[in-house]
């Protein structure tokens, strides 16, 4: 790509939208005046957004039980999801679970393997993250080794097990259901979550260590539904410095008292509340208990979200907006983006001034998505 200079538009800096060219220099936000003119009149120029935590790309992978065989041909797909929603940087978040089939170790495997032998010749930044369900004990031992394997660096830890019914040994709603796509049997199954609920005792022991040799690793790491400060403490005494999704004001006023990052579910700011009943994301994004918005299971929310609490008031529109570009590279220790200031990375997302939909979305200086207009824009010049 030759080195361009974007005019006319509302580029976002720190202190809001203003008027201003742009330059990109190769792969980095430049700082000169050269460059090919490119009229983008009519539009916004905004950092690139960041997802740290989205499932949404398990629908490429695994339309259909069975149906996908071909995992890169899934990555490319989702990539294309992403870039159409100005997503710059991706991590996909994999489960590692007891609930099996699409949750199990062995499709982990083929996804992180995916990733890593696909991502490199994409042009949006694709990572990938563990989600590991905490009673696996017998996958602890080696597992440091294997998330090396796979290029993993961000490891987030979450229990999913319905304790309360297994502690009066009654199977849990919708177990059959989900034995089934697994491909078990549901007595097996059941009898399978009973023993996971028995050594619960020997779970935090055994996390201290898998904790440990993780932070040796450099591996970032992150607790998933936290609602109690007893529970995030715990998750902070381990090294753990990211709460994703805490369902409680207490848990999030925790992790912020530890100086611990807090991250947000963009679907649950785009519906105004949890499908669950958890504590509002609105709630506590106004309350400063925020650091980033993650897209969660999906894609579209992200944009949505910063644009609808810049709407409602809840802060400045570059306030809102950072909750889904510098705040999350930051969490992800990704100094190099998520602003438009010279040195930095070409991350760029450019929406329709009138409709704010993606019109265009960069990644280190690379289109990873064009549009209608725009387009021709950038072909006449």
């Amino acid at each position: 790509m030759a080195d361009l200079k974007l005019q006319g538009a509302q580029v976002l800096g720190s202190e809001g939208l203003a008027c201003a060219d742009l330059a990109i220099a190769g792969d980095l936000i430049g700082d000169g005046s050269t460059g090919r003119a490119v009229d983008l009149d009519g539009f916004l120029v905004l950092p690139g957004i960041v997802d740290l935590h989205g499932d949404g790309f398990e629908r490429h992978l695994a339309p259909r039980r069975g149906a996908m065989k071909e995992m890169a041909e899934g990555i490319v797909a989702t990539e294309a999801e992403l870039a159409a929603n100005g997503i710059t940087t991706a991590v996909l978040a994999q489960f590692v679970s007891w609930e099996g089939g699409l949750r199990g170790p062995e499709f982990a495997d083929q996804v992180f393997t995916a990733i890593r032998d696909t991502a490199p010749a994409l042009v949006t930044d694709l990572r990938a993250q563990l989600r590991l369900e905490i009673h696996l004990l017998d996958l602890y031992d080696g597992l440091p080794e294997r998330v090396t394997a796979w290029g993993v660096d961000y490891v987030v830890f979450n229990d999913h097990l319905p304790h309360d019914r297994l502690s009066q040994g009654r199977k849990p709603p919708r177990m059959v259901g989900q034995a089934l796509k697994a491909g078990r049997n549901p007595d097996d199954h059941f009898d399978m979550m009973m023993r996971l609920h028995a050594q619960a005792d020997k779970v935090p022991e055994a996390l201290d260590q898998l904790c440990a040799h993780l932070h040796e690793k450099a591996v970032r790491m992150g607790s998933h539904d936290d609602a109690t400060k007893a529970a995030r403490d715990t998750w902070h005494r381990r090294g753990i410095t990211i709460a994703e999704f805490p369902e409680t004001l207490e848990a999030a006023e925790a992790a912020r008292g530890t100086g611990d990052a807090v991250i947000l579910g963009a679907p649950n700011v785009v519906r105004g509340g949890s499908h669950k009943g958890n504590v509002s994301a609105l709630e506590l994004i106004a309350m400063g208990l925020c650091d980033a918005v993650a897209s969660d299971y999906h894609y579209p929310s992200l944009r949505r979200a910063a644009l609808m609490l810049a709407q409602g008031g809840v802060a400045d529109f570059a306030t809102c907006w950072r909750l889904v570009s510098e705040g999350p590279a930051r969490v992800l220790g990704l100094h190099d983006r998520g602003r438009l200031e010279p040195g930095k990375r070409a991350d760029i997302v450019i929406l329709d001034a009138e409709t704010k939909r993606v019109a265009a979305t960069m990644a280190a200086g690379r289109f990873s998505y064009m549009s209608g207009e725009i387009a021709e824009r950038f072909m006449s010049i």
